[in-house]
């Protein structure tokens, strides 16, 4: 089993920038990636930004290219999502996510085995 806490979430302007934060616990050795999803109300949860925990390689969402980076802190087994340039449409609950093992796309929700409890983002315009 891997826990993953998410934190940083909040209320920021357009145009500001918040950096999220997601510290995985457990079983973590299997641990083949780690990504953030987001879901704003009344849609699907949607892929924002993954990473390789073997490669480094990253994967982001067209919506988000250029804005948000994702990086990693191997030591802490942590994530970090660091939002630019927010835009109102970023407001959506944001969740960290862990794949075990190296099958699956990292874009691909299904591809994840455990989930954050989320964290609220509101840009307001």
């Amino acid at each position: 089993q891997v826990v993953l806490v998410e934190s940083g979430g909040g209320l920021v302007q357009a145009g500001g920038s918040l950096r999220l934060s997601c510290a995985a616990s457990g079983r973590t050795a299997s641990t083949g990636a780690l990504g953030w999803f987001r879901q704003a109300p009344g849609k699907e949860r949607e892929f924002v930004a993954g990473i390789s925990w073997t490669t480094d390689i990253t994967y982001y969402a067209d919506s988000v290219k250029g804005r948000f980076t994702i990086s990693r802190d191997n030591a802490k087994i942590a994530v970090y999502l660091q939002m630019n340039t927010l835009k109102p449409e970023d407001t959506a609950v944001y969740y960290c996510a862990a794949r075990r093992g190296y099958l699956g796309a990292i874009t691909l929700r299904t591809s994840y085995d455990y989930w954050g409890q989320g964290t609220q983002v509101t840009v307001s315009s």
